[in-house]
């Protein structure tokens, strides 16, 4: 307890939204043991007031609630420039819920039933990233992805991705020059229990350059050896790489 108590600034205010009365119990009582000051409603339209109305560090957001369910919530939110990190709850092995909850601008997501340590382990990584000010439309070098609109350009062209593309694209272009693992990948395209091709994330990553380097004639999207892939902040032609032999 000491120790996590060390992770964490002092004051640290967590809004709840949870309308399963036994679970929104757990977690007041386990986040308020673990430092946090912790506020709980159980309505969506309740949330969106409450979170309006006070300066909360992090939000954890279930997406069943009653009014208006956690999906609008967080739309509401991001229109309204509130920044701060969202953690949603979402049902076991629903990929689709993950994706949309992130289109909507969430942060984060766990899937139900979860392991308290690994909530708070979560929380504790937002928190420390914090909440910058985040532009409606991602973008880095000439690409750019419109979450909401569920549109992407590389310059002024269009690009035709599938629903899983999108989705691997909107995942880097929120962590330009991060190098993503394939796990990181999968279980936040896909699913952690994901019991398909294990190629999957490669070939993936290989569609998705045959969408936005090659025909544009450059490469951003890099494999890390032994680490994963990146998208690069800054764009290189695509022959870079691959000088000719002399």
């Amino acid at each position: 307890m000491a120790h996590m108590l060390a992770c964490l600034p002092l004051g640290m205010r967590v809004l709840v939204v949870e309308d399963d009365s036994r679970l929104a119990s757990l977690l007041r009582r386990g986040l308020s043991e673990d430092g946090y000051s912790v506020d709980v409603v159980t309505d969506g339209l309740d949330a969106v007031w409450q979170a309006n109305e006070v300066d909360y560090d992090v939000v954890v957001l279930d997406l069943m609630l009653p009014g208006i369910d956690g999906f609008e919530v967080c739309r509401r939110l991001r229109a309204a420039s509130r920044w701060m990190p969202v953690l949603i709850l979402t049902a076991r092995g629903d990929v689709g819920d993950r994706v949309r909850g992130l289109d909507c601008g969430a942060d984060d997501y766990l899937a139900k039933p979860f392991s308290f340590t690994e909530l708070t382990a979560r929380l504790r990584a937002l928190v420390r990233r914090g909440a910058p000010v985040r532009p409606t439309v991602l973008a880095t070098g000439s690409l750019r992805l419109d979450p909401a609109a569920r549109t992407a350009w590389r310059d002024d062209q269009q690009l035709d991705l599938t629903a899983k593309e999108f989705a691997l694209l909107e995942l880097f272009l929120r962590h330009p020059g991060e190098v993503l693992s394939r796990s990181v990948i999968r279980e936040h395209v896909w699913d952690f229990a994901y019991g398909g091709d294990s190629n999957v994330v490669d070939q993936y990553v290989a569609y998705l350059r045959r969408k936005i380097d090659r025909p544009f004639g450059v490469e951003q999207l890099e494999t890390v050896r032994g680490a994963g892939y990146r998208l690069r902040t800054e764009q290189r032609p695509a022959d870079d790489r691959f000088p000719l032999a002399t």
